[in-house]
């Protein structure tokens, strides 16, 4: 009995990350590199006016390709007042979505990586948007948001200085803020 206990394996798990699997893959970039590169899909329909729908169903990583359990299916629409018909966020809410859930997830990871248990977290976001922009009546109104907000409360047992560099590593380290606040070359063409 005592020798079953010993081989029971015991991970390492603060909240909810697998902090030993979490050191184990930074140590294997670290031996390969390569290993590192991710490429994100996704596929979008028009659906008519403003509502379209992606569908995301693999992405490359570690030199090959994943598919998920199950295809993510998101709609995207703009509400009435916007000429849509309101069947899912407008695409500037999915902005916010995924600023929201980057910056989380990097927040969790890093507290984890620090031994810091999050018992809660809740986050707020709001963008400025002029729609002067987007419908091109002034070139000199950004078409996208002018600035955004986000607010993090956070309960876990740790002092106030602590909870607020785990705070800073949230943007420091989230894809999506890098994204968002980088400049970021997109290119759009016609496919043939």
């Amino acid at each position: 009995m005592e020798q079953a206990a010993k081989n029971i394996e015991v991970n390492n798990v603060v909240n909810g990350v697998d902090v030993d699997e979490l050191f184990g893959t930074i140590n294997a970039i670290k031996k390969a590199p390569v290993i590192a590169t991710f490429k994100f899909k996704a596929d979008n329909q028009w659906m008519g006016g403003g509502h379209n729908r992606t569908t995301i169903k693999n992405f490359y990583g570690t030199q090959q390709d994943h598919k998920h359990q199950e295809p993510f299916v998101l709609d995207a629409d703009e509400p009435p007042l916007l000429l849509g018909r309101d069947l899912g966020p407008n695409p500037v809410e999915y902005a916010l979505t995924a600023l929201a859930a980057c910056v989380t997830t990097s927040i969790v990871y890093h507290a984890a990586a620090k031994g810091v248990a999050i018992r809660s977290m809740e986050s707020r976001l709001e963008g400025d948007i002029d729609l002067q922009g987007f419908l091109g009546m002034r070139d000199d109104v950004p078409r996208g948001y002018k600035e955004i907000r986000m607010s993090v409360k956070i309960d876990a047992d740790a002092p106030p200085e602590k909870l607020e560099e785990i705070v800073q590593l949230g943007p420091t380290y989230s894809p999506v803020f890098d994204t968002i606040t980088r400049a970021v070359p997109v290119k759009v063409q016609m496919e043939r």
